[in-house]
């Protein structure tokens, strides 16, 4: 019996978990082997049926066509203390237990005719992992548990794209969310001195949560050299994580951030083509997420309860497509974000370290026989001059005062390979894309006093 490709794509989703790591923020640089390839810009260039993500109003320009991809993703985390004065808290902590994430995504779209599309795109929003490899103290306090959080999102996105006229091209997306969360090894605050609701701080397995929001975007074509994109996409308001409504802010609350975004597409050639992208994201509208982590203002779980202190950020993306051959087309990009926290917020950081700044990628096409074609694309974390904020976390040893502490937790990313299969039901095309990634930046956070980890420990005595 043969089933309508929506139905294959959504069973197919349902089936596969999503552990998403992204580098601006917790969100994804970009979606799709070959954006990733141009630095994650897109918003005027769209290439595939997961275009929805980040501009839905592509959709209507990239014709019938199924794509598949599935991400192997090996990153390496951890973390040190020095300086601490607490008994066994300093020390250099692995973050990596779990190494290897599988992280697929989806896309189905179908023209009616030349002006209307209708597609679904199922993917990683974004997300955070750690897992340490042996007990850390500053979180779990005597107890033998080992201490990582593993946040998770799925975006399942039906849209519908039109073409109000032969320059200007609209899409809306229903974003359709899941996301689950687990937390262990947080013992130290599972009491009533740190938590509105101790036994919902850790330990606790995973907490579903579903909620959905909207994605707008247009695309113009100015002429023939030129297109420029717009896209925003709305708070997408979740269910809270009832099992750790003791840990994050709002009883659990954790929606997803607002972003907005806009790109331009410039044919310098007729084989070449710049891509530049804006984007802002809107972490500070969300509590849990930007609530400061120290000092605490409130218990853990409170409306004003401790976040992780992040901060709005923007994303500057710059890519180059160009089209070497009928059948080879070369690609390259770059892409850089803000820092969403300062040098004061390094406590709950530690767990989600997941933070690098700037990323060089390049990519290529080939075009084989019976319409086939094979993409590859590559992203590196970049070594540029280093921002002031970086100097101030990096000079904390010299201002260090007595009695005081630094926290430094770091994220390298190493061998990130992605394999997709497209489809194109209109020329009956199969496509196999690999992309692999290697990151490697140091986070580094500062200075914590020593107090403040006497504090922790006291009130897990006192339990």
């Amino acid at each position: 019996m043969n089933t309508h490709p929506v139905t294959r794509l959504l069973a197919l989703a349902l089936l596969l978990a999503l552990p998403a790591f992204a580098t601006d923020g917790y969100f994804s640089t970009g979606f799709g082997v070959k954006q990733q390839g141009q630095g994650g810009a897109g918003i005027a260039f769209p290439q595939d049926s997961i275009a929805a993500a980040t501009n839905p109003a592509g959709m209507v320009l990239v014709g019938d066509r199924f794509d598949f991809g599935m991400s192997w993703f090996r990153p390496i985390r951890g973390a040190s203390v020095t300086g601490s004065g607490a008994p066994g808290v300093d020390g250099v902590y692995d973050g990596s237990r779990k190494k290897n994430f599988f992280i697929p995504e989806l896309g189905y779209n179908h023209l009616f005719n030349p002006k209307l599309a209708f597609g679904v795109s199922i993917y990683g929003n974004g997300g955070m992992n750690t897992a340490y490899t042996t007990p850390f103290p500053l979180f779990s306090g005597p107890t033998n548990f080992r201490a990582g959080v593993d946040l998770q999102q799925l975006f399942v996105s039906p849209t519908v794209a039109f073409k109000a006229n032969a320059h200007n091209a609209f899409g809306v997306s229903l974003n359709v969310a899941y996301q689950k969360f687990s937390a262990q090894g947080l013992e130290n605050f599972a009491n009533s001195a740190f938590s509105s609701f101790p036994g919902d701080v850790t330990e606790r397995g995973f907490s579903n949560s579903f909620g959905a929001g909207v994605r707008v975007g247009w695309l113009g074509t100015i002429n023939q050299s030129l297109s420029l994109g717009a896209t925003f996409q709305t708070r997408t308001y979740m269910q809270n994580f009832d099992k750790y409504k003791g840990l994050f802010a709002e009883q659990g609350g954790f929606d997803i951030p607002a972003n907005v975004a806009g790109g331009v597409a410039f044919k310098v050639l007729p084989k070449a083509t710049v891509l530049f992208d804006v984007e802002r994201i809107f972490y500070g509208q969300v509590k849990s997420i930007a609530n400061p982590d120290f000092p605490f203002n409130a218990p853990l779980g409170a409306d004003n309860g401790p976040g992780f202190g992040w901060h709005d950020i923007t994303s500057e993306k710059v890519g180059f497509d160009f089209k070497l051959s009928p059948t080879t087309t070369l690609r390259a990009g770059f892409n850089h974000s803000g820092l969403p926290f300062d040098a004061s917020q390094n406590l709950f950081n530690v767990l989600a370290p997941a933070v690098v700044q700037n990323h060089v990628t390049a990519g290529a096409t080939w075009g084989l026989q019976s319409g086939k074609e094979i993409s590859i694309a590559y992203l590196l974390s970049a070594r540029l001059p280093e921002h002031p904020e970086w100097r101030e976390l990096d000079s904390c040893s010299p201002r260090r005062r007595r009695g005081q502490s630094t926290y430094v937790s770091g994220l390298h990313r190493r061998q990130f390979w992605m394999g997709e299969v497209n489809w194109s039901s209109a020329s009956n095309r199969s496509t196999l894309y690999f992309e692999s990634y290697g990151l490697s930046s140091p986070l580094r956070g500062c200075p914590l006093r020593a107090s403040r980890l006497e504090a922790l420990f006291s009130a897990h005595r006192r339990r």
